[in-house]
């Protein structure tokens, strides 16, 4: 099992620090900023989902092969972008930031419920679910501010809705159907519901304010 979850989160970890490497050449940024924007979107929530829960030093100090993967791979989006595979004309671009965007969102928000859950906190039902959408969201949070946009989860399809609704679904299915099943189909329903309101434009309401 062990071996299962750290295979899931090498995949979340490079999703999210392509989605940040991808958002800093966008930004024309220099390798160095590619490199931290990509890092921090990969283990922002992580780190930040350790300091709630009491762990110290966070794990991306403590097992830093993850940070080392996102950062690898930060240098291949980054050589692919200076060899002209990768741009914002590129008309796959798009497409492949939310792809990465999608499977990082829906991989980490069922690891942090499973961090929570392995802490043996006693946790609640309310904190696994709110850990697991920090953990979710927490690094493309992080990316936005430092690229200066504002947070995808306030403004995209659906976004920290599907993290929660996949957090709940996992945290609701580990006593039920165990921790392999909970963690996957939690992530699968992240990921289903995040393709849906980009195929439909599902949004949340919020108010038109009239252009001056």
């Amino acid at each position: 099992m062990e071996f299962f979850l750290f295979f899931i989160e090498v995949i979340g970890t490079i999703a999210f620090a392509v989605s940040g490497a991808m958002t800093a050449i966008r930004k024309n940024m220099d390798a160095f900023g590619v490199a931290v924007l990509g890092l921090t979107t990969a283990v922002g929530g992580g780190m930040v989902r350790d300091l709630i829960l009491g762990s110290t030093p966070p794990a991306m100090f403590q097992t830093p092969v993850y940070a080392m993967i996102a950062v690898g791979t930060t240098i291949v989006v980054f050589v692919f972008a200076a060899l002209g595979k990768l741009n914002e004309e590129h008309k796959h671009f798009d497409q492949l930031m939310f792809w990465m965007d999608t499977l990082g969102l829906g991989v980490f928000s069922v690891l942090g419920v499973e961090k929570a859950i392995i802490m043996d906190t006693g946790c609640g039902l309310f904190l696994m679910v709110f850990v697991g959408v920090l953990t979710g969201v927490g690094g493309g949070l992080l990316r936005d501010i430092f690229a200066g946009n504002t947070p995808y989860i306030f403004v995209k399809h659906v976004y920290a809705s599907a993290s929660i609704a996949g957090a709940l679904v996992c945290a609701l299915l580990y006593d039920v159907a165990g921790e392999r099943v909970a963690v996957i189909i939690g992530a699968v329903v992240v990921v289903v519901i995040r393709c849906l309101a980009a195929h439909y434009r599902w949004s949340l309401p919020k108010v038109n304010r009239p252009v001056k």
